[in-house]
């Protein structure tokens, strides 16, 4: 079953973040500290998946071409509104924290990384899910720590992730036939150094030192799949 290991960790991911809504209560200065932690933590993750490029050109290209079609998308408005819609759908639980950032920041984090690509693609070229469910446990600690800093709306972050590497993992089983295997290798590399950098704006903003429009490089993990198979013809 293709999809076995994206269910599994969009279930975590429920089960991480309904724990946290009991933790809810901590400390103001608890919760800051714990942030701080979480930040620092992603950005490690992020530079190390940064650094695995093996063709900076293919980076920086898909980077660029991906922020231009995401400020013209306005996708980091989209992404906040429809976390304000799920807010406003359930105003009673809302707290301090905007539903729009912990579903957003929730989401980023859960979405954007190598082993969501790499886990869907086992998942789908060779029914293996044991990638996808190892991070399924790692998201749902993350999903409950999330949760008792950002609110609620990181129950909804499930929703992305289930959406986005289900269709990786359905789209896998057919892939063979569209790239080869060592173009797909080189792809996935350049793919997830790409994911890193983005993962490490997004651990700046949670440090709160800068205010990057993440959702708006988004594209970019499209577009190195145009890029990429450009830069091997040409050198």
């Amino acid at each position: 079953m293709a999809l076995l290991g994206t269910l599994v960790n969009g279930g975590c991911i429920v089960v991480g973040s309904l724990i946290g809504l009991f933790f809810a209560k901590i400390p103001e200065h608890f919760k800051e500290t714990v942030m701080h932690g979480i930040g620092l933590a992603v950005i490690l993750i992020g530079m190390q998946m940064a650094l695995s490029t093996e063709a900076i050109i293919v980076v920086l290209l898909s980077l660029l071409s991906g922020a231009v079609i995401g400020e013209m998308l306005h996708l980091e408005e989209g992404l906040n509104r429809l976390g304000e819609w799920i807010g406003n759908k359930f105003a009673s639980a809302k707290n301090d924290i905007s539903v729009s950032q912990g579903f957003v920041t929730a989401s980023l984090v859960f979405v954007i990384g190598a082993m969501s690509v790499v886990g869907a693609l086992d998942g789908g070229l060779r029914g293996n899910h044991e990638v996808l469910i190892t991070k399924g446990i790692i998201d749902g600690f993350v999903a409950l720590v999330l949760t008792t800093t950002l609110g609620f709306g990181v129950l909804f972050s499930v929703i992305p992730v289930v959406l986005y590497q289900g269709t990786i993992a359905l789209l896998a089983t057919q892939i063979d036939h569209w790239i080869p295997e060592q173009v797909l290798n080189g792809l996935i590399v350049e793919l997830t150094s790409i994911g890193g950098l983005i993962i490490v704006a997004i651990g700046l903003n949670l440090l709160n030192i800068t205010s990057i429009r993440v959702g708006n490089l988004l594209p970019s993990i499209l577009t190195v799949g145009l890029i990429y198979p450009i830069y091997l013809l040409v050198i």
